[in-house]
């Protein structure tokens, strides 16, 4: 029990961080990044089309002259 509470002693008297710390928050942002891809790959080719689509109208009725 007494090696556990120093363990525990240790750990919190440690100031900043480890390389195991970074390691985990660089997993944790690629992950997010991996994840915004995947819905931006899904997305985009609709959100493109509608821009397309809205640019196309507007330069439509500029040249109508309305």
């Amino acid at each position: 029990m007494k090696k556990l509470e120093a363990m525990r002693g240790w750990l919190k008297s440690r100031k900043g961080q480890n390389t195991v710390e970074y390691l985990l928050m660089l997993t944790v942002v690629v992950g997010v990044v991996l994840v915004a891809g995947v819905a931006l790959k899904r997305f985009m080719p609709g959100l493109f089309s509608q821009i397309q689509t809205m640019i196309s109208g507007a330069a439509g009725s500029l040249g109508q002259g309305n």
